[in-house]
């Protein structure tokens, strides 16, 4: 006998253990035995996770659901699909879990690994696990320093001393990204600024290719905008001035604007430029490096902020304009110290033309100095004031080498001019700076680099690789800022195999990014001991189809992920110039969070609802409920696991993209869960006669013979409208919209009790296993299919049941909705009447039809006494 109860535990379990024992979801490479070349490929890729220990809460997986969902459709579709799974396991927040719990990293990374492991399979996702892999684990980082040598080789990594941010708490250098208001991102800890010697990769190498080919991809225009901004390629000059008085190097500025250079009326440096102390008086160099000291607290996002006041010191000293004569009073330019101007941008240092920029106007209104027009915009162009306008380009005026021409030939005869006089060149800069690439923490792949006796640095050879980070029961960092690293001395101290001399191994350790970087060239052959990948498997799979992750990397991974696959494509291990040929961009999932008056946000453990209002417990103070991210301190995290428990997987599947766009951020809301569950429970009464035996209802045990007539007909044309929506909501990921067909569908298989057809069934079945797979593969299973949902054919989308042989007439008495009735598309006026009359007879019994107003199409209203 057959349990004929929906039971989601009991199928979820099931199902999911089916799928493991088979391997369902195993993904051949070229060679492997039956092999089908024939198959398109297609490559679906999650941005992998970093496993925290906290596992997965129900924001997480809502990318990965969307994935699956498209995975399982191009699997149904005939293609040859790639869908892993890894972690990306190293990094600063594993080796901070690790020292806050007193265990190796080594050992907590695996234990969160095994939760996220189960939490991912608990959702019904289908990987092919075969090819997990772990950035950590040796076997992958053995060739992440493989690829760093080709880097090295290439002369793309460099050892130099660079002013960075240091964090004392962390005892680690940190990115600029990773630093706000001058204190960490991460623990929120104050960071100061120190010259260390640092591994850089030469990413700038690459600016232009990594500018040209995002023209090749399918991403989102923000996220390209974002990284040509982060690449911020400059076209101008660069122009040197000389400085009155005894210092003899000319201040060398990069500028995008030649033309305006007699609208200088100040210059500006880096608090950090080479410069900044001789250019300072004796009279202002106590106020200069007060500022200078305040200035390194500060990120060099927050230097750059807009939005913030501009602020400077007068140095004391002046440099002259170098197109002008040194004796015109005009000539001299007053030079201040200010952080808006980065170090590592261009030169460090700019001229300041408040007439036609705005950060130039704002601190020449503040330090109440001169403005001068030297662009006459188009006329009718606004501007702030006579002789201030930020709008571009127009005609040179007050510059005399030049008064009367337009932007472009006055930027012309300039660069020419400075040439000429060998004070300037046409120059190109970036605002891309090289990657810092040097970490001085334990949990991180160690650098193939031994340094020789005689100061020589040399690469491990590919053979002996990976050189494998050494157990340590102290991992922590070292209080004079060291690697951990240098504290494993017999790890540390080596030969040179090549001449057998004492050698001695780099201590720092790569940055996180190192193996995100190409981890999705690893996944297209996972257990290859010879090779990063094979050529075969790399030829077949070629770039990722789609790649799925937040909008939060839109520049850095994503960008050094390009650097390091261009690198590879040059050394000839890759065929295609980009990794990722289409990226999307899943919405955050927030929560309900709630704010007293104060402003402050409450945690949800010290709120509840009284009379439709959210009220603290202590105090009945009145709150307001507001959509804030999930987070531990304000206790509105939702674990999967509980939504699961309580409602099954394929309910929190449904609920997840139902809520909107997978693009579009949204609040989990507890109460909207049940409507998807009554989904599926509606869904299995049409299939299984809940009261009796059968593994299905008798409607559905053969197919339907003849034509389809009545509400068969019906329910045909009602499906292949869902599937209509649901093929388009791949298009844009907006699956609300697809649930929301098979929804509606659902509600006229209600309507048409015995009429759903064996065929009908099954297609829809089809349909709902990207979404809910679980509960359709037992419906697959009760339908008598032995092969699983898994594999079976996307159904076809039928046109000719799109054309409908009736529309639905409205009839109404006095103007008043009374019934509704099918009408023949063809039926004239009165058919049209006769109907409405049988539809609303019981309205219309004891009442005299006076008049019938016929509208074909739409309605038929009757006027009565």
């Amino acid at each position: 006998m057959t349990s004929n109860a929906y039971d989601p535990r009991a199928i979820e379990t099931k199902w999911q253990e089916r799928w493991e024992s088979t391997r369902a979801f195993h993904t051949q490479n070229p060679g492997d035995p039956g092999f089908d070349a024939s198959k398109p490929k297609y490559y679906v890729l999650d941005m992998f996770p970093y496993p925290s220990g906290a596992g997965l809460h129900v924001g997480h997986p809502m990318g990965y659901i969307g994935s699956d969902i498209v995975a399982r459709k191009k699997r149904m579709e005939g293609c040859n699909v790639l869908h892993p799974m890894g972690y990306d396991a190293f990094g600063l927040p594993a080796e901070q879990y690790a020292i806050q719990t007193g265990k190796h990293p080594g050992e907590t990374t695996a234990e969160n690994i095994a939760t996220y492991r189960r939490q991912l399979k608990m959702i019904g996702l289908s990987y092919d696990w075969d090819r997990e892999l772990s950035t950590a684990d040796p076997s992958y980082y053995k060739w992440t320093q493989w690829i760093f040598t080709r880097l090295y080789d290439r002369g793309l990594a460099y050892q130099t001393e660079v002013p960075v941010w240091w964090c004392e708490e962390l005892k680690t250098v940190l990115a600029n990204e990773e630093v706000i208001n001058g204190r960490s991102e991460r623990g929120d800890h104050p960071c100061e600024r120190r010259p260390l010697k640092q591994w850089m990769l030469r990413i700038t190498a690459y600016a232009d290719r990594l500018l040209e080919d995002l023209d090749e991809v399918q991403w989102p225009e923000s996220v390209k905008s974002m990284q040509r901004e982060w690449i911020g390629r400059s076209e101008g000059a660069e122009i040197a001035f000389p400085i009155q008085g005894p210092v003899v190097d000319p201040l060398v500025v990069f500028t995008t604007r030649p033309d305006t250079i007699f609208g200088a009326t100040f210059m500006c440096v880096a608090p950090e430029h080479p410069l900044l102390s001789k250019l300072t008086s004796v009279e202002q160099r106590a106020a200069v490096e007060e500022y200078v000291k305040a200035a390194a607290l500060k990120s060099d996002l927050e230097r750059t902020d807009l939005a913030k006041d501009k602020s400077g010191v007068f140095t004391g000293g002046y440099a002259l304009n170098p197109l002008m004569d040194s004796s015109d009073p005009k000539a001299r330019i007053p030079i201040f110290v200010a952080d808006y101007v980065l170090g590592s941008y261009g030169t460090g240092a700019i001229m300041a033309v408040p007439g036609h920029d705005e950060r130039d106007f704002e601190f020449a209104q503040k330090y109440d100095l001169d403005v001068v027009e030297v662009v006459k915009p188009p006329q009718g162009t606004p501007g702030l004031a006579d002789g201030v306008c930020f709008s571009g380009k127009g005609t040179a005026v007050h510059s005399p080498p030049i008064d009367g021409l337009p932007t472009d030939d006055a930027t012309a005869r300039i660069v020419a001019l400075l040439q000429e006089r060998g004070v300037g060149a046409a120059k190109t800069t970036y605002r891309l700076r090289d990657w810092l690439f040097s970490r001085q923490r334990y949990w991180g792949e160690p650098f193939p680099i031994l340094h020789l006796e005689n100061g020589d640095r040399v690469r491990v050879r590919d053979e002996d690789l990976p050189v494998e980070l050494p157990p340590m029961d102290d991992f922590t960092p070292s209080e004079d800022g060291s690697a951990p690293l240098n504290r494993a001395q017999d790890w540390v101290q080596t030969t040179d195999p090549v001449t057998g001399k004492p050698a001695l191994r780099e201590t720092d350790t790569m940055p996180g990014w190192a193996g995100s970087c190409w981890y999705y060239l690893r996944f297209m052959d996972p257990h290859n001991a010879g090779a990063a990948f094979s050529q075969d498997a790399e030829q077949y799979w070629g770039n990722v189809d789609l790649y799925i992750g937040g909008v939060e990397h839109a520049v850095l991974h994503l960008l050094y992920a390009r650097f390091w696959h261009k690198v590879l494509y040059d050394e000839g291990v890759v065929k295609t110039k980009e990794p990722f040929q289409k990226l999307f961009n899943q919405g955050m999932l927030t929560a309900f969070a709630y704010k007293d008056s104060t402003g402050r946000l409450v945690p949800a453990n010290e709120i509840e609802e009284r009379g439709g209002k959210y009220v603290k417990r202590d105090g009945g103070e009145e709150l307001e409920q507001v959509i804030a991210k999930m987070s531990k301190s304000l206790r509105n995290v939702v674990n999967p696991d509980q939504v699961i428990e309580e409602y099954g997987c394929d309910t929190f599947r449904l609920y997840e993209m139902f809520m909107g766009p997978l693009s579009d951020s949204k609040p989990w809301n507890p109460r909207d869960v049940p409507g998807c569950r009554r989904f599926l429970d509606k869904v299995w009464r049409a299939f299984v006669d809940v009261d009796g035996t059968e593994a299905v209802r008798p409607n559905l045990r053969q197919d339907a013979a003849g034509e389809l007539q009545g509400d068969a007909l019906a329910l045909e044309r009602s499906f292949n409208r869902a599937l209509q929506r649901v093929d388009a909501s791949f298009e844009h990921f907006n699956f609300n919209t697809a649930i929301a067909a098979l929804m509606t569908f659902m509600n006229d298989v209600g309507k048409c009790a015995g009429a759903l057809t064996r065929s009908q069934a099954e297609r829809f079945v089809c349909v709902l296993s990207p979404f809910a797979p679980h509960v359709a593969e037992e419906l697959w299973s009760r339908l008598g299919h032995e092969g699983g949902v898994t594999h079976a054919a996307w159904p076809k989308l039928r046109e000719e049941f799109l054309v409908e042989d009736t529309y639905e007439l409205i009839v109404q008495i006095k103007g008043k909705l009374r019934a509704r009735v099918q009408a023949p598309k063809d039926a004239d006026n009165a058919a049209l009447e006769a109907l409405a009359k049988e539809a609303a007879a019981a309205q219309l019994e004891g009442q005299t039809i006076v008049k019938a107003i016929v509208v074909p199409g739409r309605l038929v209203n009757f006027v009565t006494r």
